[in-house]
């Protein structure tokens, strides 16, 4: 078994690769395989809505940039775990950019990640983590994904590389995240 995390900042082994990694510390515990696949860097176009995604049926996106290689990586693996820094009260733009591609491919494509298991994980200063949650948490949604949940939302609080390390609660709650999406992916 495999989890893939997306991270979704623009800071590589940011805050928010250090949540995604706790979580797969207690994923790795359980034997499930892990990679962390940064966005940082790479260059992740908007959706043009050209529709050949529907046309040529492919689980490909037409347009050449890294938003392939992601859905590569996520096509082989059994769980997905979405990332994002929050970006004036929503998450990044890369992510979201990857968000509406990857969903419109995967519709395309008959839901391509249907029934596997998708969390999102947000790293925050102040507010507006709840709707950077909620749009991830859109992309599984839609794609008939099951969400896995913890025992807070899945957030955790630091602005500086390494701030969200002090944060205790948001620390457990990724924990008690890879620990659930484990028990969620022997289950099925």
């Amino acid at each position: 078994m495999k989890v893939v995390g997306i991270n979704g900042s623009a800071r590589k082994d940011g805050n928010t690769a250090i949540l995604i990694r706790t979580a797969f510390k207690e994923l790795e515990k359980e034997g499930i395989e892990t990679e962390l696949v940064q966005l940082a860097g790479k260059k992740i176009n908007g959706c043009i809505a050209c529709c050949k995604c529907f046309e040529m049926k492919n689980k490909k996106c037409i347009v050449k940039d890294d938003v392939n290689s992601c859905i590569e990586k996520m096509l082989g693996a059994d769980g997905i775990i979405l990332g994002s820094p929050t970006y004036f009260a929503d998450c990044s733009a890369q992510m979201k950019a990857l968000i509406d591609r990857v969903g419109f491919v995967s519709r395309a494509n008959g839901d391509m990640f249907k029934r596997r298991p998708g969390a999102a994980v947000v790293a925050v200063r102040r507010g507006g983590a709840i709707h950077a949650f909620d749009t991830m948490n859109h992309f599984f949604t839609i794609g008939q994904m099951i969400i896995v949940g913890s025992s807070y939302w899945n957030e955790g609080i630091g602005r500086e590389i390494g701030d969200v390390e002090n944060d205790k609660e948001g620390i457990e709650t990724m924990k008690n995240l890879g620990i659930n999406m484990a028990w969620l992916l022997k289950k099925l």
